[in-house]
């Protein structure tokens, strides 16, 4: 495996294909914006046109793209991966995304000689800079073998949960942790501030002991300090929580603070603060 196609060369993308040239790999990208990818194409991604010419060549392909829709049209649609990969290659769709669509890929790659993978990724920006995101895998045991070195080349956690759509639940899960662990941040800060103390002296004291998490640590300092450009988008994770909400209730299950989380985010989407990073959240409980 030396060649790989890369689609979605965003915040998260962009340092995963200077990972995997790092690594060794040949990259070539494609992305709806070529302006914004000129300083990876500078340091040696070749830039293709088209889905279609980006992957006719692939010993593998990485997508990261926003929503559902945006995977659909990458797969499925005229010109799209499903149609255009050769023979063999490995298809790894690393956006959190439906896991029955995930489960469609497999079959329709399947059926064509193609190695479909769903591996969501976690860790944000930071994450995929330092090469150290967690991966979350479905799929066929051996094609997760196979694709073991390139996801080696971006992530440190990688685990594998099973057949297609597997990587996609386990990101489900991860999700809804994160809706609470940030909530709570929200709410400790705004219960702190209401009772005059000093909100980086109480990170500070409590990050270390039973109520730390990566939230208090990276996002509560953001949130003290006014910072909300996005490492994670909020309208991104109002997908994922969507997400994993409408797969709770096909479970039969009531998931009651991921349900109040997406419902805050959602009211803060609508009044113009979808880009925000989710760090924002903090912005519901303000007056």
């Amino acid at each position: 495996m030396k060649h790989i196609s890369f689609i979605g060369v965003g915040i998260m993308g962009k340092a995963m294909v200077r990972n995997l040239m790092k690594a060794g790999f040949s990259l070539t990208i494609y992305s709806r914006t070529r302006s914004k990818c000129e300083d990876v194409i500078a340091e040696g991604a070749a830039w293709a046109d088209t889905v279609a010419d980006c992957v006719k060549h692939a010993d593998a392909v990485c997508t990261i793209v926003g929503y559902p829709a945006d995977v659909e049209a990458v797969y499925f649609g005229a010109g799209g991966i499903i149609e255009n990969a050769p023979a063999g290659a490995y298809l790894v769709d690393m956006t959190t995304t439906s896991p029955a669509l995930s489960a469609r890929i497999w079959a329709a790659g399947r059926e064509r000689d193609l190695h479909p993978l769903d591996a969501p990724v976690t860790g944000g920006d930071t994450g995929a800079r330092a090469g150290t995101l967690s991966i979350l895998v479905g799929g066929d045991e051996a094609d997760f073998q196979a694709c073991m070195p390139l996801f080696e080349a971006m992530g440190r956690n990688i685990v594998h949960f099973g057949g297609a759509g597997a990587g996609q639940h386990a990101k489900m899960a991860n999700q809804i942790a994160i809706a609470g662990a940030l909530s709570g941040v929200c709410e400790a800060l705004t219960y702190a501030g209401a009772k005059g103390l000093d909100p980086t002296a109480l990170l500070s004291a409590i990050s270390t002991g039973a109520a730390g998490s990566f939230q208090m640590t990276a996002m509560g300092p953001k949130m003290v300090a006014g910072d909300f450009a996005p490492g994670f988008i909020m309208k991104h994770f109002i997908k994922d929580m969507g997400l994993a909400d409408e797969e709770a209730r096909a479970a039969d299950l009531t998931l009651p603070v991921l349900q109040q989380v997406l419902g805050e985010c959602r009211s803060l989407e609508e009044s113009g603060f979808g880009d925000l990073g989710t760090q924002g959240l903090i912005k519901y409980y303000q007056p």
